[in-house]
């Protein structure tokens, strides 16, 4: 007899009726993951690849970037080491070093007064200009343009600073009170008469005084003024000042001896030149000084041509002064080229040298054998002197011989000034 059939749960329990069904296999979870999930493949090995050596032009190229520490670490390792065994580049590497230091934020809009002709000088040095200036014409060439960078920034207030003007005349110093803009209108004026000895117009018109010199031609420019003198008056002086040189450069040889008519005296046009530039100089100081701002003397080698310039008209300045009763007369009669009484003249510093100045006539020969007295004199110092700006007592000199013949010549050194 059979027994009771046993009851199974499973799915594989056939069922009555159906067709039999054959059990499959048993998977784990995790095992029908690992079957069907893809292969996983393991990461080849990189090949690491030395640096490709960079040639010699990009290097070169790149020598820019590394002066300015724009490279990358690569880069600048890569140039650095190339700058150890190229001559050429490392030459051109301390060039650029030497111009990036040279890239700064500008610091101040006041140039220094001798940056001009400092770069001028360096770049004719270099290239000399097809038209050059004439040695005689550079001092003033180079004044006028300080003063006129000096200028340049001028704001209206500063147009109408009062400056005191000083000259010597007679026995004492003179003062006239304008402004800088009036300084500006009187070396216009002055100017003028070296513009009409080279056959230029004349800036002060047809209107302009035909007698007393500077003085007049001066008074007659601000006394014909509509309006108080403002900064305009720049531009038509620096083109004067511009048209003298251009002229006297393309004129060639034999126009320095040209005359200028002062009015009272004549020069020729090489010293008339020498005698505005020293003016400009003088005048510029005098607006430096209003404005409270620093300015310095010319070069060496000019200072020492407007040195000379006056050293050589002291002899005329000294027999005026005699003529006018004023310097002790002259201790003896000596004819025209022959020896006399001379003074040895010392100036000291930047532009000095040395001087003898006849003492009895302009035409006597100064001669060393004939030396009565000695001035030593500081270039500055002499050059406030023969401006006016300094009395001849207030004049600190080295002085040894004739006392009579060294205060003759300091007083004619104050004479040589005027407005």
């Amino acid at each position: 007899m059979n027994g009771p059939a046993e009851s199974h749960d499973g799915p594989d329990e056939q069922q009555p009726g159906g067709p039999p069904r054959i059990p499959g296999p048993r998977w784990a979870a995790d095992d029908l993951e690992a079957r069907f999930a893809p292969p996983v493949r393991k990461p080849e090995p990189v090949a690491v690849t030395e640096p490709q050596p960079r040639s010699h032009a990009v290097l070169k190229s790149l020598l820019g970037a590394w002066a300015l520490a724009a490279c990358s670490a690569e880069e600048t390792q890569a140039v650095e080491e190339h700058l150890t065994e190229c001559a050429p580049c490392a030459e051109e590497a301390l060039r650029l070093r030497d111009a990036v230091g040279l890239l700064h934020p500008e610091e101040s809009l006041d140039l220094k007064p001798l940056l001009r002709s400092r770069v001028l000088e360096d770049c004719l040095g270099k290239r000399p200009a097809r038209i050059p200036v004439p040695a005689w014409a550079s001092p003033y060439d180079t004044e006028t343009a300080r003063l006129d960078a000096l200028l340049r920034d001028f704001g209206d207030s500063e147009w109408e600073t009062p400056v005191r003007l000083k000259w010597f005349e007679e026995e004492r110093r003179r003062t006239r009170r304008t402004t800088v803009a009036g300084v500006i209108g009187h070396l216009l004026s002055v100017d003028g008469m070296v513009a009409t000895a080279l056959g230029l117009d004349d800036p002060l018109g047809p209107q302009a005084p035909t007698a007393g010199g500077a003085t007049a031609r001066t008074e007659h420019y601000w006394n014909s003024a509509t309006g108080p003198l403002t900064g305009q008056v720049r531009e038509p002086w620096r083109e004067q000042g511009h048209t003298l040189v251009r002229t006297v450069s393309f004129a060639g040889r034999g126009v320095a001896e040209l005359s200028v008519d002062y009015g009272a005296f004549a020069l020729p046009l090489g010293d008339a030149f020498l005698e505005r530039a020293f003016e400009c100089w003088v005048h510029a100081w005098d607006i430096a000084e209003a404005v409270d701002y620093p300015y310095d003397p010319p070069s060496g080698p000019h200072l020492n041509r407007m040195i000379d310039l006056a050293a050589r008209l002291l002899p005329s300045a000294l027999a005026h002064r005699r003529r006018a009763g004023l310097a002790a007369p002259a201790r003896s009669l000596v004819a025209a080229g022959a020896p006399g009484r001379t003074l040895h003249l010392e100036i000291e510093g930047a532009g000095g040298g040395s001087w003898d100045i006849a003492l009895d006539s302009p035409a006597a020969k100064p001669s060393p054998e004939h030396t009565v007295a000695q001035i030593a004199l500081d270039g500055a110092e002499f050059c406030q002197l023969a401006a006016g700006h300094i009395s001849p007592e207030e004049a600190a000199v080295g002085q040894h011989g004739d006392r009579e013949a060294i205060r003759d010549v300091l007083f004619a050194a104050a004479s040589l000034s005027r407005l």
